[in-house]
């Protein structure tokens, strides 16, 4: 029985990386699984690629951008007229704008890392928030990263950006508990994902590979993380296997931040 069985999961930014992942991981645990992404032909195309189940479509693509209210509230209530109801959602989508000296941060890049990774977060709560409720409860699953809790040179605003994530996610918990809502986030360390390879490009001086290998230096672990590991801490908060869990942080990134 899968741990997500009769369950409606709406996963944003969900046409690669970890949502891609997620989406996979949710769905195979049987859930149905709203894919949104402004990459509507991404996101069409792993809708696809999950396939049918139960005799009908388990997954849904749906093309908006989370910085656009309008788009998100339009796509969220598609979500919800196609599969009926809303129990998770996994706020995923984010950018890695800004990346490099501080005082080279142009105010276009820090009001984009703004925009999409926390009041594209906010847009995304507001618009699934009627719709957790009407079922009785649910889980919001937030995207961090260690960005929030350690510094790192090189990434001001996308720190910025990831650590009011974390302040909204506690304050989310606490407004929301009494009507049975939960919303956790998760601080990931540097996974191998498309969004992560300019980073990765940069620390390498042009190569990616290099790159990578120079960042799981930090690592206790010595290597970086994958897309699938971060969907299967995604997948215990969106769970009941984590029904007396709100408000907290989960750290997946090998162990970097204790060192």
């Amino acid at each position: 029985m899968g741990r997500l069985d009769g369950r409606v999961a709406l996963i944003t930014g969900g046409a690669s990386g970890i949502g891609a992942a997620a989406a996979r991981l949710f769905a195979a645990e049987g859930a149905a699984v709203a894919v949104l992404d402004r990459d509507g032909d991404g996101a069409a195309r792993l809708v696809t690629s999950l396939g049918e189940r139960d005799g009908g479509r388990a997954a849904l693509a749906l093309a908006a951008d989370v910085t656009d209210r309008a788009a998100v509230d339009e796509a969220t209530a598609r979500a919800v007229a196609t599969f009926g109801r809303l129990d998770v959602l996994y706020n995923n989508a984010g950018v890695p704008a800004g990346f490099g000296p501080v005082g080279d941060l142009s105010l276009a890049d820090w009001n984009l890392s703004l925009a999409v990774n926390v009041t594209g977060t906010l847009f995304c709560t507001q618009a699934a928030l009627p719709h957790l409720r009407a079922a009785g409860g649910g889980s919001i699953v937030n995207q961090s990263s260690v960005a929030a809790l350690v510094g790192i040179p090189g990434l001001a605003a996308y720190s910025a950006a990831k650590g009011a994530v974390v302040a909204l996610t506690r304050a989310l918990a606490a407004e929301l508990a009494p009507e049975g809502i939960r919303v956790n986030a998760i601080c990931a360390g540097t996974v191998e994902t498309p969004m992560i390879r300019p980073l990765l490009a940069a620390r390498g001086q042009g190569d990616v590979e290099l790159g990578a290998k120079l960042t799981a230096e930090r690592y206790p672990l010595g290597r970086i993380g994958t897309a699938d590991e971060i969907a299967r801490a995604a997948l215990f908060l969106a769970s009941g296997e984590s029904s007396f869990v709100t408000g907290t942080v989960i750290t997946a990134d090998g162990g970097m931040t204790v060192v």
